[in-house]
């Protein structure tokens, strides 16, 4: 049995006994019931997802994933490709904006070099994670992204990296990225497994203007015709149209049902990851947090047509998990009203007139 098969064999139902549980906590609380609104909401799954009545929080970690895209070849970003590699240095060094907010969060990092073109594991940048897969997918407009056997590699990597947060005391996870073109294979994942079409889905990424843009949706049309007959099932889908890096984020998604820890969806391109999860193992989204709602291309649509809610809406498109960041922060403070408020006991105060 392979690591994902394993994986998928563990995960369990939520636990409604402990979203119960919090929930008459939450109603102890000295306020009117309801009135957090979605903070509670959330504290209820968190709870109902660890399984763990008391909703305890003990640390936070980010896993940012990078690798680059053969598709980069058909001009589908405004940036070169060797912004990846710099962008994997810059980010293990501090200097990115996920690296500032994970110091500012006290959240520990993991950079992980899933398939960058330019290899540096002979002489590795200092905290970054090497697990590559190779050096870049191939060209999907000409054939499969990449192969099945490095579409599992992909998810087990970011399986195996999931489990070492978990081990090390995680409790919430939140994934990113980074790679020169991995939006357009965002949105071809997506359009694939929403059934929106990629006209609502392709944005700009780094800056394309309104010709890049039709060119970008060109490509994308192009790749979903080409694979259509690939397109029936998650992992197939990754292999055809994804990045090595969003398999990887998918495979944290999955595990981090199996380990009962949450998973915090970064914006346009880890939602995609989340889709291809959810089609690897349905209900998936049930053990998720989809942090914010993207500026970048269809991702609000998105959102909706899978029928999940952001925690928040702050018109963001940076990708890195900088969003997972903020929005884990979000739930940080729902846990700490949950633990430190007064009850209407504790406090003297009268409750609700019946």
């Amino acid at each position: 049995m392979n690591l994902l098969d394993e994986t998928l064999r563990a995960i369990r139902p939520l636990d409604s006994e402990a979203e119960r549980a919090a929930a008459a906590h939450l109603d102890s609380l000295t306020k009117p019931p309801g009135s957090l609104g979605y903070l509670e909401k959330a504290v209820r799954r968190y709870a109902a997802i660890r399984g763990d009545k008391d909703a305890r929080m003990n640390r936070g970690a980010i896993a940012v994933f990078v690798a680059d895209h053969g598709v980069a070849d058909e001009g589908v970003s405004a940036f070169p490709q060797a912004v990846t590699v710099e962008m994997l240095r810059n980010i293990a060094a501090g200097g990115a904006a996920i690296s500032v907010l994970a110091r500012r969060f006290g959240y520990d990092l993991r950079v992980i070099d899933v398939g960058v073109k330019s290899d540096t594991s002979a002489a590795p940048f200092a905290a970054v994670t090497y697990r590559r897969v190779g050096s870049a997918t191939a060209n999907f407009t000409r054939g499969p992204a990449m192969s099945s056997e490095q579409a599992l590699r992909a998810i087990e990597a970011g399986i195996e990296i999931a489990r070492e947060l978990a081990h090390d005391g995680a409790t919430l996870i939140g994934i990113g990225e980074m790679g020169i073109a991995n939006s357009t294979s965002a949105a071809a994942i997506l359009s694939a497994t929403t059934g929106l079409a990629p006209a609502e889905l392709a944005g700009r990424g780094t800056g394309l203007d309104d010709a890049g843009v039709r060119r970008k949706v060109g490509v994308i049309e192009r790749a979903l015709d080409l694979h259509r007959s690939a397109l029936v099932d998650g992992r197939s889908i990754l292999a055809a149209i994804g990045g090595f890096e969003i398999a990887a984020m998918a495979g944290v998604c999955v595990a981090g049902a199996a380990l009962r820890v949450p998973v915090v969806v970064d914006g346009f391109i880890a939602t995609a990851a989340a889709s291809a999860a959810e089609r690897i193992s349905p209900g998936l989204f049930e053990y998720l947090f989809f942090s914010h709602r993207s500026a970048e291309g269809g991702h609000a649509p998105a959102l909706e047509r899978m029928g999940v809610r952001p925690i928040l809406d702050l018109d963001m498109r940076l990708g890195e998990g900088t969003g997972a960041a903020l929005a884990m922060n979000t739930l940080e403070a729902a846990l700490e009203l949950f633990h430190s408020m007064a009850t209407f006991a504790s406090a003297g105060v009268s409750g609700k007139v019946r």
